[in-house]
């Protein structure tokens, strides 16, 4: 049974934590650093690529990781590439900051010009969005609202 296994990664964070997880089984780890082009897809398709690309360099049996990171607020992202995110915006570029603006208002009957999404069917104060002069919308919309908060932030930590 094979007992050593090569860890193909150059973060030397990774391989203390594998180190230490596996320290008890009886497997052994070396590590190798390799450049390895990074196949753009899904985690599945990425770490499969990786270990092919990987075992052809050591020519042997290889145990790569991939990891991912993914918001719902962002549908998903940054997934696997969240090692190029961090590299680009930081850990703090990766905080999601939502700002939600509300309205209240009622679902009526269609009236006015079918222009944009839901605007006839959303009532506030006697009109629908779609029967509103755009800038009065603009001015009390949800949207408003919301990037209302964005600008205030904004000022604030930009």
């Amino acid at each position: 049974m094979l007992r050593t296994l090569c860890f193909v990664t150059g973060n030397a964070s990774k391989l203390a934590e594998v180190s230490a997880i596996l320290a008890t089984s009886g497997i052994k780890i070396q590590s190798r650093a390799l450049d390895l082009p990074e196949l753009q897809g899904n985690i599945e398709d990425i770490s499969k690529h990786k270990a092919k690309q990987a075992a052809e360099a050591i020519g042997g049996p290889v145990l790569v990781e991939d990891t991912c990171l993914c918001f719902n607020a962002l549908k998903g992202l940054p997934g696997p590439y969240v090692k190029w995110f961090i590299k680009g915006v930081g850990h703090e570029g990766l905080e999601p900051v939502l700002f939600q603006g509300r309205t209240d208002g009622k679902i009526v009957p269609a009236r006015g010009l079918a222009r944009f999404g839901w605007d006839p069917i959303f009532e506030y104060k006697g009109q629908t969005y779609a029967e509103m002069d755009k800038a009065v919308k603009n001015s009390i919309s949800h949207r408003f609202k919301a990037l209302e908060m964005l600008r205030k932030w904004m000022e604030a930590h930009v």
